[in-house]
């Protein structure tokens, strides 16, 4: 059995109802990705790879890109319940949810954290990096972070970013697609240190919180997080990081390894490696961030596949990464 732990899919109704709000410009990408958004080419790839099913979650943009606080929580409620459906029409090709939350509206995102587990079966949720711009630990959105430990199932973390933000203060936009190639990792692993630094882990210890791509960044900066919190805090001025290492219990490289990790690295063997390496096997999930990837996203699947089982692990973590531990975190 496989259990592919983070994939993405348009629901029909909320599909339509988006594509009516957006310049089909700026989601060309998406809508033209058809196992993104037909629900027959989806169940094609998934049938194409023996014993394999999904875990379902919405795709980009965030639901609160999409309106005003009013409007949102509407939107939240389409996808999930069309997600739900797909879920209940085709056990056999998912095996779960993850819920989208309005999260410019908190009241409303805590309320559909409820209904999309207690009423719809979601099996945990799906937040961004940012919300429109504000930063994950700002204290307006604790009582979504609570609430989804009490719940004690999954956060899953995606990035967002948009070419809007520039790489350079003399730009406008970020040139050559650097917001989507390097910016999503770093959005993700900033977005992780920011929820480390506000004591998340301390306040909730068995919070569960997936970081896409394999936490992004942080494996392959293992050596420059131990001296960015050791070496160079002896001599900076940042007032705020002083207080908030008093305040942590452990050292900050410690609460990176807090995380859960997917194997959604589009085919990167090497990747795949360190990041397994880091979390270890037994906080890794896989996943294929399917359809998205090689065509339909069915390729980069069995590639994620083959390096998963390419690893030299034993029968337990190589079971544990392919369908044990998501099973044993959403509880399937």
């Amino acid at each position: 059995m496989i259990i592919d732990a983070y994939t993405h899919l348009f629901p029909e109704q909320y599909l339509k109802t988006i594509s009516a709000m957006l310049d089909p410009g700026q989601m060309a990408t998406w809508f033209r990705n058809t196992p993104l958004c037909n629900i027959d080419a989806r169940l094609r790839t998934i049938e194409a790879i023996p014993e394999y099913k999904q875990v379902i979650a919405n795709s980009m943009p965030p639901i609160e890109a999409l309106g005003t606080p009013a409007d949102t929580p509407e939107l939240a409620r389409l996808s999930n319940d069309g997600l739900a459906q797909y879920c209940a029409d085709y056990p056999d090709h998912f095996a779960a949810f993850v819920a989208s939350l309005p999260m410019n509206n908190v009241d409303a995102a805590v309320a559909e954290i409820d209904r999309a587990i207690n009423t719809l079966g979601a099996r945990g949720v799906q937040i961004f990096s940012n919300v429109n711009g504000i930063p994950l630990d700002d204290p307006q959105f604790l009582p979504v972070f609570e609430r989804m430990a009490e719940h004690d199932l999954p956060i899953w973390l995606h990035p967002v970013r948009s070419g809007e933000f520039a790489d350079y203060r003399t730009e406008t936009l970020s040139k050559f697609a650097g917001f989507f190639t390097f910016g999503w990792p770093y959005e993700t692993s900033i977005a992780m240190t920011h929820l480390i630094f506000s004591g998340l882990f301390d306040r909730f210890p068995g919070i569960k919180i997936i970081a896409h791509h394999l936490g992004a960044m942080v494996p392959a900066f293992e050596g420059r997080i131990g001296v960015g919190f050791d070496d160079f805090t002896r001599y900076t001025s940042d007032g705020e990081l002083k207080a908030a290492l008093e305040r942590l219990a452990y050292h900050p490289a410690d609460y990176y390894r807090m995380f859960y990790a997917d194997t959604a690295t589009f085919g990167s063997a090497a990747g795949t490696r360190m990041g397994v390496a880091y979390f270890g096997a037994d906080r890794c999930v896989f996943a294929s961030d399917a359809p998205f990837g090689r065509p339909g996203g069915f390729a980069t699947a069995v590639d994620t596949i083959e390096i998963v089982q390419s690893l030299g692990l034993n029968a337990g973590e190589l079971d544990g990464i392919l369908y044990g531990t998501v099973s044993r975190l959403l509880r399937l």
